[in-house]
């Protein structure tokens, strides 16, 4: 740690965070530190701080850049751990705490993977969930549960099934209402039968010969009906007699007798 300066500072705190892997405490050693005062030429006694180890005494904070993505009745998590650490001297592993919005809380875990897939979510249902890490020194098998991110929320798309419902859903109501107004057209019309009659009825013509007539008076044009509506007398260009012989006769009228 020669590349912290923590002498003669003027802030009550100094950080410790090692630039690089190998300046950093090692994890299995007890760590203790001494702190003094000083004004002028005048300094206080050394005070030594309670000895730590890294691993044993760290405080986990949150998984970092939580992202979630909403699938078909899934969210699918994606985040980064709370800080680097040896794959040698331990590992992460990961909770996933989630409900549905105003729902019992549910947890999933452990998960060693940064990337979590939530499956069997209700689709277009709205999630809430929040997740944590625990370090497990691989050594002793010691572990450190860290602090819950922030509560985030999300709803899930919706899966093949839902959409066919939907589909299906839409289809039907069109349909109805289709149905509805053909059935609300067909009661307006025998309602309103003769209204709707008299509207599209085409009015009523008067004859040529009167239209003319009254358009000019003077004209004979009634004596050229009267003359056209008089009965006229039949008439035959030719007139031809059938006698029958008498006895052809009585056949003819026997005939039609039987």
């Amino acid at each position: 740690m020669d590349s912290v300066n923590c002498m003669n500072i003027t802030t009550m705190e100094c950080d410790f965070t090692p630039t690089s892997p190998s300046q950093e405490f090692l994890p299995h050693l007890n760590v203790s530190l001494r702190v003094r005062a000083k004004v002028g030429d005048l300094v206080s006694t050394w005070v030594r701080v309670p000895w730590f180890q890294y691993l044993r005494n760290v405080t986990v904070g949150p998984p970092e850049n939580v992202w979630v993505t909403p699938g078909e009745g899934s969210l699918v998590i994606r985040f980064s751990s709370p800080f680097d650490i040896s794959p040698s001297s331990a590992t992460f592993l990961y909770y996933v705490h989630y409900w549905e919005k105003g729902g019992i809380q549910k947890v999933k875990g452990p998960f060693r993977s940064n990337s979590i897939v939530l499956n069997d979510l209700k689709p277009l249902r709205e999630y809430c969930l929040q997740v944590k890490a625990q370090l497990v020194w691989t050594v002793s098998k010691l572990s450190r549960l860290g602090h819950l991110s922030n509560v985030s929320c999300y709803e899930t798309a919706a899966d093949a099934t839902t959409k066919l419902q939907q589909i299906i859903i839409i289809a039907v109501g069109i349909f109805l209402l289709l149905l509805a107004l053909a059935g609300a057209c067909f009661f307006l019309v025998l309602k309103y039968k003769g209204l709707i009659k008299y509207w599209f009825h085409s009015p009523p013509t008067i004859p040529l010969q009167i239209e003319e007539y009254l358009k000019d008076p003077s004209q004979p044009i009634l004596e050229a009906l009267d003359k056209d509506s008089s009965p006229k007398d039949d008439a035959w260009d030719s007139v031809s007699i059938v006698s029958f012989p008498e006895k052809e006769r009585e056949d003819v009228l026997q005939s039609t007798l039987n």
